[in-house]
């Protein structure tokens, strides 16, 4: 597939701004379950609660002890763990480990500060190996990374780090434009913890970037700042890819390739670990 062609499916810039966000809510998990591929075979799937959260968890046929918890995007108003299905049996799979998705409380229903308490939860309960998330749930598991006392390996895919500013994001890109993460981290702001984003949230962290993301210019950064501090930070960015390519990490050459180094990145340090 060609990255035009996935824009061009997964573009929303079709439907009302105005639109009630139970609306936009519905399109995204129909955009989503149009390209859900099977689950692997042997996968054992089960929806549950741990500490009152609502999780799915995914049990590949072969299973390593220790489990990983992962943290969907949506921009915290939208996803779930259907809509990241595919993604989250996939690293299952890949990972050969348990992973247990995390469909935390969404805004405005409910604030920042409650949805990131759900995932703290979870990650209390499980003791995770991992703790794996991406765009709004990457920066939900930074927050539960420098929040609590876990201990393990973080795994970050195009996460909003720092305070995004005019100044500090990158340039305007397909289906995420620098108003977009202005406008969501708006609504969040009031109850998102104040870290500076140059203090590592774990001594190891992997990190997954796409080129065309205004996100990417602040993570690369942070990047750098992490391992000036002595964190172990792996990193990768996915040539020519966009936020949310990870769902067509599958069809998308380059996602695909960038998926798979973080994923094994992943899998050896838990590994050595």
């Amino acid at each position: 597939m060609r990255i035009e062609d996935f824009i061009h499916q997964f573009s929303l810039s079709e439907a009302d701004p105005e639109a009630p966000v139970t609306t936009k809510r519905r399109e995204y998990e129909a955009l989503h379950a149009l390209r859900r591929p099977a689950d692997p075979a042997g996968m054992r799937v089960s929806d549950e609660r741990l500490a009152a959260v609502k999780v799915r968890r995914f049990q590949p046929a072969r299973c390593r002890s220790g489990v990983v918890v992962y943290l969907h995007g949506g921009g915290w108003y939208l996803g779930s763990v259907d809509s990241h299905h595919g993604i989250t049996a996939d690293l299952a799979e890949r990972l050969q480990r348990e992973v247990v998705s995390v469909d935390y409380r969404l805004l405005p229903e409910a604030s920042y500060a409650e949805a990131l308490a759900d995932c703290r939860a979870v990650v209390e309960t499980t003791a995770p190996v991992a703790v794996i998330g991406d765009s709004a749930g990457g920066r939900l598991a930074i927050d539960v990374a420098h929040g609590g006392e876990w201990q393990g390996l973080l795994g970050l895919i195009y996460p909003v780090v720092g305070t995004p500013t005019a100044e500090t994001l990158g340039e305007d890109a397909p289906l995420l434009s620098r108003a977009d993460v202005l406008s969501l981290w708006r609504m969040a702001a009031p109850h998102v913890p104040a870290i500076p984003g140059g203090h590592p949230p774990r001594p190891a962290i992997e990190a997954l970037a796409v080129e065309r993301d205004p996100l990417t210019r602040p993570l690369e950064a942070a990047v750098e700042a992490w391992r000036h501090a002595g964190a172990l930070v792996g990193y990768r960015c996915a040539p020519g890819m966009v936020h949310s390519a990870l769902h067509g990490h599958a069809e998308l050459a380059p996602m695909q390739i960038a998926w798979q180094d973080f994923c094994q990145a992943i899998a050896r340090r838990l590994e050595d670990a």
